[in-house]
């Protein structure tokens, strides 16, 4: 949950330092954007068990694969969908994501390395030595924010890095859709 509260301010931050505005991201032409909502909170959904949560998991990587597909026009959409790809490959390899103790530890998550030692995890687990694509894994320490990383997560918060950013930019008459531009160029 860091590491988003960090792209969006680091973004707004470089969107606010190229001239852009907030209100101009609501002219991005994102769609099926309920699809993300409904992925995400899938992967967040407190289910019992090892099967329910796992197969939710893989309905809300559908989820996201078809809202990045249809969005693939769209500043940062290209990122995102390389790292939910990754992301669930590595998933689907390992039956969840594998998480490195050298990479919580170093961190500074020992709280969780001893939860996932202690209980398991459904969505996540302390890797083991039969994982495949551990390279994949949540084996990035991100020390400042207390945080274990895939490759496919900076991928993701990238591409989210750049969709905020860029849709806040506009031009210097002030036009940000494109639309817009045409009605105004043609009136």
């Amino acid at each position: 949950m860091r590491l988003v509260l960090v792209t969006f301010t680091l973004a707004l931050v470089v969107g606010y330092l190229f001239r852009g505005r907030v209100s101009s991201l609501g002219n991005l032409k994102v769609r099926w954007a309920p699809l993300a909502f409904i992925g995400l909170a899938l992967q967040f959904a407190p289910l019992p068990g090892q099967a329910w949560p796992m197969a939710m998991l893989y309905v809300s990587f559908v989820l996201l694969f078809a809202f990045a597909i249809v969005n693939l026009g769209v500043a940062g959409f290209p990122l995102i969908l390389v790292g939910v790809v990754l992301n669930f490959t590595v998933i689907a390899a390992n039956n969840g994501m594998p998480v490195t103790r050298q990479a919580l530890v170093a961190s500074g998550q020992t709280s969780t390395l001893t939860y996932l030692i202690e209980h398991g995890g459904a969505k996540h687990h302390l890797a083991g030595p039969g994982e495949h694509l551990l390279f994949l894994g949540d084996v990035i320490a991100v020390r400042p924010i207390q945080q274990a990383v895939s490759v496919g997560d900076i991928f993701t918060y990238g591409g989210v890095f750049l969709l905020i950013a860029a849709g806040m930019r506009r031009r210097d008459d002030g036009v940000t859709d494109p639309d817009v531009e045409a009605q105004h160029v043609a009136g």
